[in-house]
């Protein structure tokens, strides 16, 4: 464990200790909300705590989904209500313009749901896919359907993984930036041939 992420870890650890479920809504909801609180640190310690019998294992995954949803809608609605107008006036520092936003948009009226399913199981793009998600005007229905399924899996995935690793399971934590960047070049290829398929 790094110097600069121990202390986190040490935090997030005490609120869960502390307040249980609600240590984890909290959590999961600020990070699906864009607070960069990793979701690989929460998860696989609430599911370490299930293998010690202080918390349930499903009751774990359904906490974390729930949260995920709203912290998503959240950040959805920040997309939905200044993406635009962010594009707009700030945009050419990014190199963004409203041309992009249009992409965007047309991007996910066509294809939403299955780019929104993918990367809430994304590491480094499942939160920050809800604000584009907004911007790009996507169904509400969908949206939240395609967000609990794919913050389900990711959440049972991580619960088993602490389920897996027991006391141990801080041993992923080194990881993390790998999975991401890992899970960034396998989402660019799926995007890439789903999207010629389709076309």
């Amino acid at each position: 464990m790094s110097s600069i992420t121990a202390p986190l870890i040490e935090y997030i650890i005490s609120i869960i200790d502390s307040i249980g479920y609600l240590g984890i809504f909290v959590t999961m909801t600020l990070e699906s909300a864009g607070v960069p609180i990793p979701s690989e640190v929460v998860v696989p310690f609430a599911g370490y705590l299930s293998v010690r019998g202080d918390m349930d294992f499903y009751a774990v995954v359904l906490v974390s989904t729930l949260a995920n949803l709203v912290g998503s809608i959240i950040l959805y609605y920040i997309g939905f209500f200044y993406g635009r107008v962010f594009v707009i006036k700030y945009g050419k520092y990014l190199l963004l313009e409203e041309r992009h936003l249009t992409y965007v948009e047309d991007l996910f009226s066509r294809y939403g749901s299955i780019i929104t399913f993918v990367g809430r199981v994304t590491p480094g793009v499942r939160t920050y896919i809800s604000i584009v998600a907004g911007m790009g005007k996507m169904a509400m229905p969908p949206f939240i359907l395609y967000t609990i399924i794919g913050s389900f899996i990711w959440n049972w995935l991580l619960a088993y993984i602490g389920v897996l690793l027991g006391e141990n399971w801080e041993s992923i934590v080194p990881y993390l930036d790998m999975m991401a960047v890992v899970a960034l070049i396998l989402l660019a290829i799926f995007l890439y041939v789903y999207l010629r398929r389709r076309r």
